[in-house]
């Protein structure tokens, strides 16, 4: 079909009705099939053929019969429609099971000890989905990098972005067993500075502990002998007895529980700001995103492996 003759086809609608017209060979019987009235149909043929140039179909009082060039057209017609509806129908498919590159962000320990096999399970149920995973515990620009989903402690004010919450979390402030039998147990905040600190760096700066009292929230401004630029290795410190650290409780809730790690000063424990999905703003979040976002959120509301 050359451009002259694609020029003439305005609408698919036209397509469809010609096809259903000669193939029913009867334009009410055709009509009824498309769920429109004899003259919408009637006026679709009669615009394809103005569009064309060429009468398409013999009509009469008694039937309806395709001409030369209509059986030639029909036969290019009924490809093009059904290219369109294996088209619509990709769509419609591509809508209900999640497939091709999902890029996502993560904070290093979160993402490694929480997320990551989330992510695996979810390639495993999803075998056309292929997963790209950075992790940071900067915040990147989503929208700039081209990047699908960030899971965040918290979130920032990026009207672009979309924040859904899928976790509770919060900061506990703790130590081994050992280092408490050594040093006693701190009972008040004022009496934190005469304990070794477990300092965690981040973009070259002490990050200052954070609690609660009296209704408002308080900073410490630690100051430790041993200051970390990991997480992992922070909490590694302080299983070893070497101090107390501040930590999130994805990170420390199995040897909180296990007995390893002892919590400090929970009665002023900060208030926590939750785990949450970041994404960009979009009117139709693709199907490969939503799956991922509540799977995560239905296995944490199922069973959250760290204390609330």
């Amino acid at each position: 079909m050359d451009n002259k003759t694609l020029a003439g086809i305005d609408h698919i609608g036209d397509l469809r009705a010609f096809v259903r017209v000669a193939d029913a060979c009867n334009f009410t019987l055709a009509a009824e099939r498309l769920g429109l009235t004899r003259s919408a149909v009637g006026k679709c043929v009669a615009r394809l053929e103005a569009g064309l140039g060429v009468r398409l179909l013999h009509r009469s009082t008694r039937s309806v019969s395709l001409s030369d060039e209509g059986r030639l057209f029909y036969e290019h017609a009924t490809r093009i429609l059904s290219e369109v509806d294996n088209a619509a129908g990709a769509m419609a498919r591509r809508k209900q099971a999640p497939r091709g590159r999902l890029r996502i962000d993560v904070p290093v320990s979160l993402g490694r000890l929480h997320v990551l096999p989330l992510v695996r399970e979810y390639l495993d149920r999803w075998p056309e989905v292929e997963a790209e995973l950075s992790f940071s515990d900067d915040y990147s620009d989503l929208v700039r990098d081209g990047i699908d989903l960030a899971i965040r402690i918290g979130g920032d004010g990026d009207s672009r972005l979309v924040r859904r919450v899928l976790a509770p979390h919060r900061l506990i402030t703790c130590a081994s067993p050992a280092y408490l039998a050594r040093h006693g147990m701190p009972a008040m905040l004022d009496e934190l500075p005469r304990h070794q600190a477990l300092a965690f760096v981040h973009a070259g700066a002490v990050v200052p502990w954070r609690y609660s009292a009296g209704g408002e929230e308080r900073q410490l401004h630690v100051a430790g002998r041993l200051r970390l630029g990991n997480t992992e290795a922070l909490r590694d410190a302080a299983l070893a007895g070497a101090g107390i650290a501040q930590l999130g409780a994805f990170l420390v809730g199995e040897d909180l529980r296990a007995g390893r790690l002892v919590p400090v000063l929970e009665n002023i424990a900060p208030p926590g700001a939750p785990v949450c999905a970041i994404y960009p703003h979009r009117r139709h979040l693709p199907p490969k995103v939503r799956h991922l976002i509540d799977a995560i959120a239905a296995r944490w509301q199922q069973s959250l492996p760290w204390p609330a």
